[in-house]
């Protein structure tokens, strides 16, 4: 099964589900794909050997750009970590239930246009929430109301900051997300066998 994992920034998630899946032989972390040519995904990809495409948001909506590329690849799953743009529909329609994205919030709260990273950790800490988590989901044409696979929460601290919430969400997100990608794939293996 091969898959391409979309990111915009860091890429830390990305790196740690590709090592996860380093050795496996159901699953080949084929492609790392980001939409800013200074993301510093790129360097994490040249450290694991994974080739990096580069794309304009241009190239995400015309329908030869990115989805050519994942269609020559041989892409069948797609992952978004920390990847904020909209996937235009025609992706979404290639590939139904599956394209996964993450989200540090438990959805529906603190989710859609522009909530991500900072955004969302300050914005559940001004709501005075008293716990937070992630959301893995299936992605549709709306950010963040694609089906829910998994949660799981941490509590929220009447001390804690956008950085200290951060903290935790990236321990969450680094024990689960990879598990519930590989859970997600041996599911639609052993539906279409």
């Amino acid at each position: 099964m091969n898959i391409a994992i979309f990111a915009s920034g860091n890429g830390s998630n990305a790196e740690n589900i590709a090592n996860y899946f380093k050795g496996n032989p159901k699953v080949n972390v084929k492609l790392f794909l980001t939409n800013k040519n200074d993301a510093y995904v790129i360097e994490r990809a040249k450290k694991l050997n994974i080739p990096c495409v580069v794309f304009s948001p241009k190239e995400l909506k015309d329908s030869e750009g990115v989805l050519k590329i994942l269609q020559e690849n041989e892409i069948e799953f797609i992952i978004l970590a920390g990847f904020l743009l909209l996937v235009p529909d025609f992706i979404v329609d290639a590939y139904p239930n599956k394209i996964i994205n993450i989200h540090p919030a438990l959805l529906p709260k603190f989710g859609g246009k522009g909530m991500y990273g900072t955004n969302v950790h300050n914005a559940v800490i001004d709501a005075k929430e008293t716990e937070s988590g992630i959301t893995i989901h299936y992605v549709n044409n709306i950010y963040d109301e694609g089906k829910i696979i998994f949660q799981a929460k941490c509590n929220v601290e009447n001390d804690d900051t956008a950085e200290s919430l951060a903290q935790k969400i990236h321990v969450l997100e680094y024990e689960c997300y990879p598990k519930v990608i590989e859970s997600q794939i041996q599911q639609y293996i052993n539906q279409h066998k």
